[in-house]
């Protein structure tokens, strides 16, 4: 979705978005023009009340407002955008300087206050521009926060069996492009690191990487979250706010669980994704975006379309390209380097020496069939690491699942009849995070308080105590 511009916007700089508010038709057709013509996207009103109606249904980045006009004054506009527009940069301007007028701008919160003079577009391009370098630096420090979590392994794409070298390779082929794509495999695999690998590989890396889990979810909350709203809009809509439509323009918007998405806002997405507008809940005016959408589903969207509960002409805008990410018992190759990596990534942050994982734990991690997938690895390794007393992680400290104490299909030869396993399954990582944070909690009781005590009583160190208390949020 491309966005129109009335002029290349400068180099290294943001594109602004201005409202000019004076009654003087003059000085609005002379900023219109300076500002159109660096690349910023400019809006006019007359009068106090057209710019309201404005910005009722728009977010602008800075106001321009002259002081005294017919009817409301521009410090009356000032006090109200600075209830539904909490952010915007808001520079008072006036042919009539006073010290009353000067001290009203800076107690209602005017970010300038500037004389209009032979040197007014002048003042106005350094708001405009410091504007604009707050807006480059916000999206800059997103990048760099992208950018230390790649380097420090944090969202790296473990993998050399055929199956991940052909999703490298797919991820080096579509990078470069503006085409949707559509990523499918089982909760776990990872479908996000290879949303981000695309965005970081493509030329939209300076700009934002936004995720939205659009199962998380109802209808309502997920259309103000995407398109954003105005004030008012809503019950507890007390001022204007951007969509995540708007925070990703010029970047991508990774939607994962795209497939519980009800069949009402599938409807308005694909009105998003054909014309290339959104329209925030309680505005009229339609706002280009320029976003790359990156889509993921665990659910197989064809069966979904026959039963019904999907739409064709939706799944055939968001699979352009479609991406398949194996299952981990898919790519048994990877497991060892995976868990390596884990490793040292948890022995750092814990401080424990431990080194390796030992020959007989690395077969049973081999030979498990990992229901779920790469993230259950992970929280495997951090756990074995956490409860692990030796050099190396040995088959003691691996979940009964994997040793056959507590059995699984893969590791203990059949299933386990003790265990009550409903048909639709289970949600494992919420299940083991419950279990682990109950027997915190429960340690710590035990033991009046005293972390140290309850380390003791549940067998680990100090140190991997805190760390789990941390997580926990304990």
């Amino acid at each position: 979705m491309q966005a129109t511009k009335s002029a290349p916007k400068e180099a290294g700089r943001e594109m602004v978005h201005i409202l000019v508010v004076d009654d003087e038709k003059s000085i609005c057709e002379l900023l219109e023009i300076t500002f159109r013509k660096e690349g910023h996207r400019v809006e006019i009103a007359n009068s106090v009340e057209a710019a309201r109606r404005k910005l009722e249904g728009s977010l602008y980045d800075i106001i321009i407002s002259d002081v005294r006009m017919p009817g409301e004054t521009g410090v009356e506009l000032l006090r109200y955008a600075r209830e539904v527009a909490p952010d915007a940069y808001f520079v008072l301007i006036t042919g009539v300087p006073t010290l009353e007028t000067a001290i009203a701008a800076a107690n209602e919160g005017a970010n300038r206050y500037v004389i209009k003079d032979h040197d007014l577009v002048a003042q106005l391009r350094v708001a405009v521009r410091e504007v604009a370098e707050n807006l480059k630096w916000k999206n800059e420090a997103g990048y760099l926060r992208r950018e230390l979590r790649r380097l420090t392994g944090m969202d790296n794409i473990i993998g050399q069996s055929p199956n991940m070298r052909a999703i490298f390779d797919m991820i080096q082929t579509v990078a470069p492009q503006t085409s949707r794509v559509l990523i499918t495999g089982e909760s776990g695999t990872g479908k996000e690191l290879v949303a981000r690998a695309i965005h970081e590989n493509s030329a939209r890396a300076h700009a934002p990487f936004i995720t939205i889990n659009c199962g998380a979810f109802p209808e309502t909350l997920l259309e103000s979250e995407l398109f954003g709203y105005t004030k008012g809009a809503f019950t507890g809509a007390n001022e204007n706010r951007r969509g995540l439509f708007q925070a990703a323009h010029g970047g991508t918007l990774f939607m994962d669980e795209i497939g519980n998405m009800d069949q009402a806002m599938q409807v308005k997405l694909y009105r998003v994704l054909q014309e290339g507008k959104v329209r925030p809940l309680g505005s009229t005016e339609e706002l280009d975006v320029d976003v790359r959408v990156i889509a993921a589903t665990n659910r197989d969207l064809e069966k979904a379309i026959a039963a019904g509960e999907f739409r064709e002409d939706l799944f055939y805008r968001l699979s352009v390209i479609p991406i398949h990410v194996p299952s981990l018992r898919e790519r048994r190759d990877d497991i060892p380097m995976l868990a390596r990596h884990f490793l040292e990534r948890f022995r750092k942050s814990m401080e424990k020496p431990v080194e390796g994982i030992s020959p007989q734990a690395m077969q049973r991690l081999e030979s498990y069939d990992w229901p779920g997938n790469v993230r259950e690895l992970e929280n495997t390794i951090e756990r074995a690491v956490a409860l692990e007393s030796g050099p190396e992680i040995s088959i003691a400290v691996l979940p009964d699942r994997m040793t056959g104490l507590g059995g699984s299909a893969t590791a203990a030869g059949g299933p386990l009849e003790s265990l009550a396993f409903p048909p639709e399954g289970v949600d494992f990582e919420r299940v083991m995070a419950e279990t682990e944070k109950r027997h915190l909690k429960a340690a710590l009781e035990k033991a009046d308080g005293v972390r140290t005590r309850a380390a003791e009583l549940l067998k680990i160190s100090y140190r991997s105590f805190r760390h789990y208390a941390k997580k926990h949020d304990l």
